[in-house]
């Protein structure tokens, strides 16, 4: 399935893209996608109902992020070699985590706001994994079993708070829209290979990033396996996997964006955002 969230902000709904491409209502069947609504017992149940009677919904609505809520929005830094290498920094031995904040989550077609003071603003296309089921100390064997799906992720990134203020990377992780999402969440029975996705990301219509999840230095598996040593990880908790090579910081020269930009990106199965970059203004 490809599950959706659609509407103004605040007034979201639930739904599905049909095999036509066109979004059924599911509010009639559950409040929201969030929480129980994500794990493998609910989602079976959800599959197996009669979904060709669902409403269609009219017009092209906005799509918001296909999560409602997350309680943890946890990032994975350097997660391909030749990304590490164009950071200049060295390739990990174990998966480098950060957060971002929970309310950072935006539409995957929505503005994003350069923030107050922000100068070095970047781009980074990723692959996201969405929890169903609650997941500590799990193995990698058994880690799908606690995977709902995957989304198309921009990590949005403000590299001068990211590298300039104390190494905290969380600091230019956060900002509001720095976590552009969806367009929807595809369960993982839609995906034959989650290990073989092409990744691409252009900015004003120039190709910046191309990549693929086979180069991943930890894969699907072995990230919900090991961050769920560390913590635990609940249905619709939020996992961004880490970019390919071709951001704006390892460019020579540096290229950022600024207000007016475009961005645009996508992967195999989980289809496209795009983005304007606007100016932070008072009261944002």
């Amino acid at each position: 399935m490809k599950l959706v969230r659609y509407g103004q902000p605040g007034k979201e709904k639930p739904g599905l893209i049909d095999a036509e491409g066109k979004i059924r209502d599911l509010s009639g069947l559950i409040p929201d996608l969030s929480g129980e609504h994500l794990t493998h017992k609910f989602l079976d149940k959800l599959a197996r109902a009669r979904l060709s009677r669902l409403p269609l919904v009219r017009g092209r609505p906005r799509l918001a992020a296909p999560i409602a809520r997350t309680g943890h929005f946890i990032g994975v830094g350097l997660n391909y070699v030749d990304h590490a290498k164009e950071a200049g920094l060295p390739v990990p031995s174990e998966p480098i985590l950060f957060n971002k904040a929970p309310n950072c989550l935006s539409g995957p077609n929505d503005p994003v706001v350069m923030p107050k003071d922000g100068t070095k603003l970047d781009w980074e296309v990723e692959l996201a994994i969405v929890i169903g089921d609650r997941a500590s100390h799990v193995s990698e064997r058994a880690a799908m079993s606690h995977v709902a799906g995957f989304c198309l992720c921009n990590d949005v990134s403000e590299r001068a708070f990211q590298m300039n203020h104390g190494g905290q990377w969380m600091k230019g992780k956060c900002a509001p829209t720095f976590g552009p999402l969806g367009p929807y969440l595809v369960t993982p029975d839609e995906i034959p290979n989650v290990q073989r996705l092409n990744l691409w990301l252009d900015v004003n219509g120039k190709r910046m990033q191309t990549g693929n999840t086979k180069t991943m230095i930890f894969n699907v598996k072995k990230l919900v396996s090991y961050i769920s040593d560390f913590m635990v990880l609940d249905p619709g908790d939020i996992i961004t996997t880490g970019t390919p090579p071709g951001v704006g910081m390892g460019r020579k020269p540096a290229r950022y964006l600024k207000p007016g930009d475009v961005v645009t990106l996508g992967a195999d199965y989980l289809g496209e955002q795009s983005q304007e970059i606007i100016a932070w203004k008072r009261g944002m």
